[in-house]
């Protein structure tokens, strides 16, 4: 494996980008367009219906985003012209066949001059419908690979899953390309045409019974839990990016490909400035929660690793790994994450949350700032249960009782309750796996793209992806928990 400049690498490259209005993806965009001003084009896949909405969402979503600043300030009344130039807007769905690409004109173009592609689309939520889910994480990736074989140019396919395809099995977990996706669990009998049959059927079974939208979409989130809890996997997010894997190892053919195996994603590190993010990823809406006062106790196991890596370092290796795998046959994963080489524990996170939020305490609606205490952790979910029982149940329905008996004087105090034990609850059926995985992602093939990096003339300064260099507790008290407040609390 031989690598280079990635800048003079990215010169003249065209690059398919699915997933365009994502998290990640408009992190990699902005990189490379502030990094290497003469790439060709950027094609960005967006899920919409024409032309017109995608522009709607390529200003909304992403160029208008603050995270766009630095390369506006450089480039001034040429940032417009510049975008126009670099980026081609692509009306599409990677749920559909040939990714629903109506312009017959714009699809040839992209099938003639495409160099790379890089398949960032997915959706992240845990509990998705599953039709949804399945058709994005899986039949999407399915959908990809097929059009990339029609790319005559392609030189490499980057397709971008997370490291908990593993399911909930611990221990050391391995970048290991015989371990696609399902392998991992060491599961049978799991089919994915079987899967979509059965969200057909139940689709039309629920139609035919004139069920509500709203209860379709609960039908299908129910439906999607039960078939990743039966084969092991905790949420339907985990078992579709799973299925994904598998048909990446069954469609690759002499295709080149990478996965890149992202661990918890949070803010940026560094660039284009400390602390970007948007909305609340994973673990974060734990943090939020404390911080409002809604979250006085959770489950977890303290010495547990928190395994997290911020949003740039994961872009920066999923460009390194682009470039050193460019024209050379490649059956290989990447693990991106710190469990090994710099672990923070959950302890920690308890900890820098308690000191930043108690010296900085959040400032609510009415202008008046929450004061929280340490968090109480508890290790097992009996203790969670009574916790929760005598804290909050007990009370509620003494408060129930005499609000009944006081003409409802009491009403906002009752909803209030509830509100707090639903959303303790709700994130402790979402996050409980996570706070108890005891699993740690080997990175031996991570670490051999950083020394090759460091070796063979990439500019690692700018390309940085390597864990130890980041002070966690610099990280969470000055960049992470002020990024979170700046962007993404509501």
């Amino acid at each position: 494996m031989e690598l280079g400049s990635i800048v003079h690498f990215l010169q003249d490259k065209t690059i398919l980008v699915t997933g365009a209005t994502g998290f990640l993806a408009k992190i990699f965009v902005e990189k490379i367009l502030r990094v290497q001003p003469d790439v060709k084009k950027l094609f960005l896949l967006m899920r919409v219906k024409d032309t017109e909405s995608a522009t709607q969402r390529l200003d909304n979503e992403i160029i208008g985003k603050d995270l766009f600043r630095l390369l506006k300030e450089k480039l001034g009344t040429r940032f417009n012209s510049f975008v126009s130039e670099k980026l081609t807007l692509v009306p599409g769905d990677i749920s559909q066949e040939d990714l629903n690409l109506k312009n017959s004109i714009l699809r040839e173009e992209i099938c003639n001059q495409t160099d790379i592609i890089v398949n960032l689309a997915a959706t992240t939520n845990f509990d998705e419908r599953y039709d949804v889910a399945l058709g994005i994480n899986t039949l999407g990736v399915k959908h990809v690979m097929s059009f990339a074989k029609e790319c005559v140019k392609l030189k490499v396919l980057v397709h971008v899953s997370t490291a908990y395809v593993c399911g909930e099995r611990g221990g050391l977990i391995l970048e290991d390309p015989h371990h696609f996706g399902v392998s991992l669990n060491g599961v049978t009998g799991l089919d994915i045409d079987m899967e979509k049959k059965k969200v057909e059927e139940k689709l039309k079974e629920l139609r035919e019974e004139g069920a509500t939208e709203h209860d379709i979409g609960l039908a299908m989130k129910e439906l999607g839990s039960q078939r990743a809890t039966m084969y092991g996997w905790p949420n339907t997010y985990v078992f579709t990016k799973a299925m994904g894997e598998m048909i990446v190892g069954t469609a690759k053919g002499n295709m080149n490909v990478v996965i890149v195996r992202p661990t918890i994603i949070t803010g940026t590190y560094r660039e284009p400035f400390p602390g970007w993010i948007e909305g609340l990823r994973t673990i974060d809406s734990l943090v939020v929660a404390y911080a409002k006062g809604k979250l006085t106790c959770f489950l977890a196991n303290l010495k547990a690793v928190f395994d997290v890596i911020p949003a740039d370092m994961v872009v920066n290796a999923i460009l390194v790994s682009m470039v050193a795998h460019a024209n050379k046959p490649s059956d290989i994963i990447y693990h991106v994450g710190s469990s090994v080489v710099n672990p923070v524990r959950y302890l920690n996170l308890r900890d820098y949350c308690a000191r930043y939020f108690m010296e900085k305490p959040w400032i609510n609606k009415e202008g008046k700032p929450v004061k929280v205490g340490k968090l109480t952790i508890l290790s097992d979910i009996a203790s969670f249960h009574n916790y929760v029982y005598i804290r909050y149940l007990l009370p509620l329905k003494g408060l129930e009782l005499v609000n009944a008996a006081s003409c409802h004087c009491f009403q906002e105090m009752c909803l209030d309750f509830n509100r707090k034990i639903r959303t303790i609850m709700r994130l402790f059926d979402l996050y409980r796996p996570y706070l108890f995985f005891n699993g740690i992602f080997d990175n031996i093939n991570t670490e051999k793209l950083l020394s090759t990096a460091r070796e063979g003339g990439v500019e690692t300064e700018l390309f940085y992806f390597d864990p130890k260099i980041i002070d966690w507790e610099d990280y969470f008290m000055n960049i992470h928990f002020p990024g979170i407040i700046k962007y993404a609390f509501k």
